[in-house]
């Protein structure tokens, strides 16, 4: 049993609060949003069984549609959706059969005692044809997937060799990747000051030099020096962005020290502070989100470090930028967060196939306001997080068509699609995907 089973709060309370967010996020909410109203001392515990549920939600449904053809009442659906998911085949459950049943007929008896006997003759029956049911189910590769129809055609596409790999790791629970601080020392101290705490870890690899990766995620409290600014939680694929734009690369020098750097969609500042960690620059951090930057200056106050900030629309610059060119711009643009499904697994269900053509939009926009802005023999690194083409590769391509000043510079097992896949290049130990789905290029300006 995980250490899932061992949570303070009885099974029932936490069933009854997961199922109000299933039922959020089916409706179009963020889990990040319903999260943050759930009582203090139940969101652990209601985080890490929600993240459970949606990545079996399809199946889940696919189940309750089968043995309950007519829906039942929101709040009794949410709970049975969450019993059938956690009832579902996997050698990652994290409570026994008998516990399930019980306590999600318990759940519901508290709050609609009408439909209890309902919950327990549904769950009872989904357990006696349990093999059965699931082979009907997964006929649909929606629920066979846990992914939305639109989502495996366009993976399908732009990955005919890997999208079931791709599918499969999405459904897969992450590791936690840390960056350690380059000012307070190196990877490999670190794994070693981590050890002497009893926590195992390893250091990543050259891909990504400052990242170590925990053996099983801890709190953050529980990291040596975390308060003190010396390490972060970041994913590994992600730490590729600040080495991208400040360190060499081929005919590229390093960014010299005080450089003018524009990080134009920085919420919520690991990046912005990763480049800081990597020099002495000149750094303005952008966001559109007033109260996401509020989280960039927070993560700089603990690092100590400074940048100057400014809420605004990077696609305007006539609003926030004083007519001095930058040396560098990060633009980490907005995008599906298709690379990131696994730490956010609610994004495959809140996400709708025209969305993709409305962020790629907004990307192009960026890309074509910002090029303005950069120095000729600058560079501006181009990243998101999602591996669907449009938004990356077949993004910087319409890019290049359109300014003739722009130069693509390939940087060998960086630029390009990562793909979230355990045999991605940058790690060659057994287990799951350590990287999340990226997207980086990198662009200078003749």
């Amino acid at each position: 049993m995980s250490s899932q089973a061992t949570l303070a709060p009885p099974l029932q309370r936490l069933l009854a609060e997961v199922a109000q967010a299933i039922q959020a996020v089916r409706a179009g909410r963020s889990l990040t949003e319903v999260l943050a109203r759930c009582p203090t001392e139940l969101r652990p515990g209601t985080q890490a069984l929600s993240f459970y549920v949606l990545r079996l939600l399809a199946s889940a449904e696919g189940a309750r549609k089968l043995l309950a053809p007519k829906a039942p009442p929101p709040k009794v659906e949410g709970l049975l959706l969450c019993a059938l998911a956690l009832l579902w085949p996997s050698d990652a459950a994290p409570y026994d059969a008998h516990t399930v049943v019980d306590q999600a007929v318990s759940a519901v008896r508290k709050r609609l005692p009408a439909s209890a006997g309902f919950v327990n003759a549904v769950l009872r029956r989904f357990l006696r044809e349990r093999e059965a049911i699931v082979s009907a189910v997964c006929a649909d590769p929606v629920a066979a997937f846990n992914h939305p129809a639109w989502w495996i055609a366009r993976l399908q596409q732009d990955w005919p060799e890997q999208w079931q790999a791709i599918l499969a790791a999405n459904n897969e629970h992450p590791p936690m990747s840390l960056r350690v601080n380059a000012h307070h020392g190196t990877a490999a101290d670190y794994v070693q000051r981590l050890a002497d705490v009893g926590i195992a870890a390893r250091v990543l690899g050259p891909l990504a030099p400052q990242a170590v990766v925990l053996a099983r995620a801890v709190p953050v409290t529980a990291l040596p020096g975390f308060a003190a600014g010396e390490v972060s939680v970041q994913d590994a694929a992600a730490q590729v962005a600040a080495a991208l734009l400040v360190q060499p690369h081929g005919e590229l020098a390093a960014l010299p020290a005080h450089a003018r750097v524009l990080d134009a969609c920085s919420a919520p500042g690991g990046k912005t502070a990763h480049v800081l960690e990597l020099g002495d620059f000149d750094l303005m951090a952008l966001d559109s989100d007033a109260k996401r930057l509020q989280r960039v200056q927070e993560n700089l106050n603990r690092l100590g470090q400074r940048a100057t900030l400014k809420a605004a629309d990077a696609r305007l610059p006539e609003s926030w930028w004083h007519g001095q060119a930058f040396d560098a711009i990060l633009l980490d643009a907005p995008c599906s967060a298709s690379g990131i499904v696994r730490r956010h697994p609610d994004v495959r269900w809140l996400r709708r196939e025209s969305d993709i053509a409305q962020l790629a939009l907004i990307q192009s926009e960026l890309l074509d306001a910002l090029w303005p802005l950069l120095k000729p023999g600058g560079r501006l690194v181009y990243a998101t997080c999602s591996i669907f083409k449009a938004e990356g590769q077949q993004q910087i391509d319409a890019f290049l068509q359109r300014q003739p000043s722009a130069k693509a510079h390939d940087v060998a097992g960086v630029t390009g699609h990562l793909l979230p896949l355990a045999h991605n290049g940058a790690d060659a130990q057994a287990g799951p995907a350590v990287l999340d789905g990226f997207y980086y290029a990198l662009l200078s300006k003749s």
